[in-house]
């Protein structure tokens, strides 16, 4: 997973920035539905209903110009102490609001020097530790994940102190971009996607399964959990079925639950499943408002494969021919029309 921070456009009031496999972002503002605006278009980013997770999707024109209208109201400056406030302020604390400033500067070596100073309080470990995944320094980076969830109580408490929203959007697969915050969720999914980077697959398998204890409904662990047990060449049967099980009544809601139902399938077929796989699918393409093109495009890609495994070639070449006429360089497409 390689990480990299950029300066992008000022969002709401408050201070954004850019992190991921290719981009994601890290943002400074109030709480709720955010458009953020970058290289790969616009897109805006929503909650589940009643689950307190997030999910990102490519914003219409509309939703985009309502975004950049309100960059126009004025932000104030939180990160500045002034110099009475500093006389009261605790050192690691005044070393942490220094590093989140250094940080919306676009200076994260200087950030991360300040963080590191006050890697005793949760917040700056947790953000410190994010810095060092971004860097691939992944020793130093575990450690201070563990230093975060140690503490995991009092994480969100500096963020909250300076009236501050702090979002950093992490892609735990090809489909889903998850965006945590300073929590233990939000810790354990850093951890994970670490571990991950590293080839650690069993021990990213573990810190996820940690999270679906606390949370067995948390639908972006399931979903990054589904692509941890499919990973392999080939799908053991005792994993495919685990992600049949964990998948069970799940129903297509969201671009989450759609990618969701995308790893569903890739059980099933891994099971011999292929009739199931097909309504499965189906069930995934259904809905495609919101739905991100790329997803929609896997899904039918997988479709056709199954369609080809109980013998529905026609079916399974219009599948393929469809992908090819919107995106001809997907995948193996051409190939398997013998272009």
């Amino acid at each position: 997973m390689s990480f990299r921070f950029w300066r992008r456009i000022r969002l709401l009031p408050g201070v954004t920035l850019n992190l991921s496999k290719s981009t994601a972002s890290l943002s400074f503002g109030p709480p709720g539905a955010k458009f953020t605006l970058s290289p790969r278009g616009n897109r805006v980013t929503a909650g589940i209903p009643s689950t307190g997770l997030f999910y990102t999707v490519k914003a219409p024109a509309s939703a985009c110009d309502r975004g950049q209208r309100q960059q126009a109201v004025p932000s104030k400056d939180k990160l500045n102490l002034g110099f009475f406030k500093r006389l009261v302020t605790p050192a690691d604390e005044e070393a942490f609001v220094d590093g989140l400033r250094a940080l919306s500067e676009g200076d994260d070596a200087t950030a991360l020097r300040y963080l590191e100073q006050a890697d005793a309080k949760p917040d700056a470990a947790w953000m410190a530790a994010l810095l060092h995944l971004k860097r691939k320094q992944f020793d130093r980076a575990e450690t201070l994940l563990n230093t975060a969830l140690a503490d995991d109580q009092d994480l969100g408490r500096l963020f909250a102190k300076y009236d501050l929203d702090m979002v950093v959007d992490l892609p735990v697969t090809d489909e889903i971009t998850a965006h945590i915050r300073p929590c233990r969720r939000g810790s354990l999914i850093a951890l994970a996607e670490m571990q991950e980077a590293r080839g650690e697959i069993a021990a990213a398998r573990q810190t996820i399964g940690r999270l679906l204890q606390d949370a067995p409904d948390d639908i972006v662990a399931m979903v990054s959990l589904a692509e941890l047990m499919l990973a392999g060449t080939p799908v053991s049967k005792q994993d495919a079925d685990a992600v049949v099980r964990m998948t069970a009544g799940i129903e297509n809601e969201t671009p989450v639950h759609a990618a969701l139902l995308l790893y569903k399938a890739r059980a099933l077929r891994a099971l011999g499943m292929d009739e199931v796989a097909v309504k499965t699918l189906t069930q995934a393409y259904r809905r495609k408002k919101d739905r991100p093109d790329d997803l929609l495009r896997q899904i039918r890609y997988e479709r056709a494969l199954a369609y080809a495994d109980i013998g529905r070639a026609s079916r399974s070449r219009q599948e393929l021919e469809a992908i090819y006429a919107e995106t001809p360089g997907f995948a193996d497409v051409r190939q398997r029309l013998g272009l």
